[in-house]
């Protein structure tokens, strides 16, 4: 069997621990999809982070059984061919728990507490104490989604005593989540919400599920966090709410399009913090993704289950 990785800079200890442990199959470990294209039509398995398949690729893959991809988010991928070729798909699902909820908290932290404006006033040495800097204790969280970031980040919520709620597509109660409910009742949980973090996917469920309605319905001093995927709602809409003061602040990681344009009246408005999409980012991230394939690996190899599964017609 012939394992073809395009993960550039996959660390040599992790290359070695692949090698010896699975010593009767062959591992290429490219530098990126360029040089990996080379391998793809000898690949029984392709080690990706999604975003650099195509149809001609997959087409080209004439052998693939499994493609392991590093990443949870998987609105890149052509599912389509991939289902007509039966190939099976599984991801990272839930490695990104850590950072992103450490991201989320750091966020509501650093606007309640004036960070941005603490920092300009540093930088001009400057002495005002007039800044109001305010408490996320005892407050209220929605989370749009339950899976694994939504319930850690809801777990560190529970260190500043807030009241955690959840809002998925099934509604099922989740670890660390007070309350759970349908995305259909949504609009009955946003006026409690002091705090709204959005990690849902990119699907055809979720695809502007957020409208201008919504943020009419929150408090004018509710904070609005996206680290999920930027479809989630439209910039206009989101822009709108913030000029009219129907919240009072959005932090966001993620946009419709990606990098965010250097016009884009999101850098200059001053209650938008932007960040680049990097909520997930972490130093662990690539051990941890590979710990994931490991374990996915011996499961093949013995023909068991994979765990992290993707439904090509879900698309996650």
């Amino acid at each position: 069997m012939k394992v073809v990785s395009a993960i550039k800079r996959v660390p040599e200890s992790i290359r070695n621990h692949f090698e010896q442990k699975y010593s009767q199959t062959e591992f290429i470990f490219c530098h990126g999809i360029e040089e990996a294209e080379t391998y793809l039509s000898e690949a029984d398995v392709f080690v990706t982070y999604g975003e650099d398949l195509n149809k001609e690729r997959i087409q080209k893959a004439e052998h693939l059984k499994w493609i392991m991809v590093l990443s949870a988010g998987m609105d890149r991928m052509p599912f389509e061919e991939i289902e007509e070729r039966g190939i099976t798909v599984t991801n990272v699902r839930g490695i990104h728990a850590r950072p992103m909820a450490e991201y989320a908290i750091s966020m509501l932290l650093q606007v309640s507490r004036q960070a941005k404006t603490l920092i300009a006033q540093e930088t001009k040495h400057q002495w005002d104490r007039t800044p109001v800097l305010n408490e996320i204790n005892n407050r209220t969280m929605v989370l749009l989604g339950t899976g694994a970031i939504a319930q850690e980040t809801a777990r560190l919520a529970k260190a500043f005593h807030m009241k955690t709620i959840g809002v998925s597509k099934s509604g099922n109660a989740k670890p660390h989540l007070d309350e759970t409910y349908t995305v259909e009742e949504l609009k009955d949980v946003l006026p409690e919400a002091d705090f709204v973090v959005a990690v849902l996917p990119s699907t055809e469920e979720t695809r502007y599920l957020m409208n201008k309605s919504h943020f009419q319905m929150m408090k004018e001093s509710s904070l609005f966090l996206n680290m999920g995927r930027g479809d989630l709602v439209s910039s206009t809409d989101l822009l709108e709410a913030i000029r009219n003061k129907e919240i009072a602040h959005a932090v966001l990681d993620v946009f419709e399009e990606e990098p965010l344009p250097q016009e884009h009246p999101f850098w200059e408005e001053e209650n938008v913090t932007v960040t680049p999409h990097h909520s997930g980012i972490s130093p662990h991230y690539v051990p941890r993704a590979f710990e994931v394939f490991d374990e996915n690996l011996e499961r093949y190899l013995k023909q068991e289950e994979l765990v992290n599964l993707i439904d090509p017609k879900r698309g996650y």
